[in-house]
């Protein structure tokens, strides 16, 4: 329950300081703060509404949500939310490179803390593995086409593309398989089956 809890809201602090750092936001953010633009929703209230809806599409998949599943939904959204709330954009290259980058360090950490809980799938990971089972084809290709989809929508909605895209596309699979074994549950294993880095809100 730690590793969710504290997972979750880490992983709702690190979106918040990638829209801080204002230098291109992951895949599904992108979509959130594009779609946060068009409707004057907060993007962690955006974050939220998504992942219900996401979740919807579980229905006909027939996948079963766990305790981390919901979790994920509001925890991520409200952390995201606050932590938004607290810090301030900061201007200067000089501050927002380093916290790119350690924004991208926290996603990893909470990416390996909430995985190795083992509580179910994020609503957008569970889309990945039932869209993977249902169609047989591979999580690397379903994983790449959703979030190609969901970036390409969220871009032309307004959504930050930037260098920090694609440092976060480069780093956060080695960053996750990382922090996946570093937080490890005694008998529990690192097998990464529920997806937001593989699988991220």
């Amino acid at each position: 329950m730690v590793h969710l809890y504290v997972g979750l809201v880490l992983y709702g602090v690190s979106d918040a300081l990638l829209v801080r750092a204002g230098l291109g936001l992951d895949p599904w953010d992108v979509l959130h703060q594009g779609l946060a633009r068009h409707t004057g929703i907060g993007i962690g209230t955006v974050s939220i509404i998504v992942g219900a809806l996401v979740l919807l599409l579980w229905w006909p998949m027939r996948q079963r949500p766990g305790l981390g599943t919901v979790s994920n939904v509001f925890v991520v959204g409200l952390s995201m939310t606050a932590t938004l709330d607290l810090v301030p954009a900061p201007h200067a290259l000089a501050v927002r490179v380093p916290l790119l980058a350690a924004a991208i360090a926290l996603n990893g950490v909470a990416t390996g803390l909430y995985i190795s809980a083992r509580f179910g799938p994020g609503p957008r990971d569970g889309l990945m593995t039932g869209l993977h089972r249902r169609t047989g084809r591979s999580l690397r290709l379903v994983r790449t086409c959703i979030e190609v989809t969901v970036l390409v929508a969220g871009f032309v909605l307004g959504g930050s593309v930037g260098v920090g895209t694609l440092a976060y596309a480069l780093a956060i699979g080695p960053l996750a398989q990382l922090f996946l074994r570093v937080f490890a549950l005694p008998g529990g294993g690192t097998r990464h089956d529920v997806g937001h880095t593989d699988d991220h809100a």
